[in-house]
């Protein structure tokens, strides 16, 4: 699938956010390395800090099937910018920080690695 088509898919899967109180809904499509597909969008809550967005449910949704490894993200939203936020970044480079992050802004689809958007990520050494 080409990245264009991604985002239409993610835009889709936007629908069925739940954004009562920002109002913003965001699809994502997470790809393992193995090609399987993990979808997710943005689930609000009164409590503001127990909102999830779309790329970590896409994120959770894999690791509970088994998969750690990811080669992309991709990430869109109905008329918003949808570039990945901190939190995300720093969930996703826990387990690929080399994918492929592609959202699109204003129209135009953006590309990027995941360690251009978070160089200096958290991480523990030992792990």
């Amino acid at each position: 699938m080409e990245n264009a088509e991604y985002i239409k898919t993610a835009k889709k899967i936007s629908k069925n956010a739940y954004a009562p109180y920002s109002g913003v809904k965001v699809g994502a499509i997470l790809i393992s390395e193995d090609g399987k597909i993990f979808k997710g969008c943005n689930i609000e809550n009164a409590s503001f800090g127990l909102t999830v967005c779309a790329e970590r449910v896409a994120l959770f949704k894999a690791l509970s099937e088994g998969k750690r490894k990811f080669s992309k993200i991709v990430i869109a939203s109905e008329g918003q910018d949808a570039s990945p936020c901190g939190a995300c970044r720093q969930t996703l480079a826990e387990f690929s920080p080399e994918m492929e992050v592609i959202w699109e802004a204003k129209g135009r689809i953006t590309s990027k690695r995941l360690s251009e958007l978070l160089p200096e990520r958290f991480k523990i050494e030992n792990k």
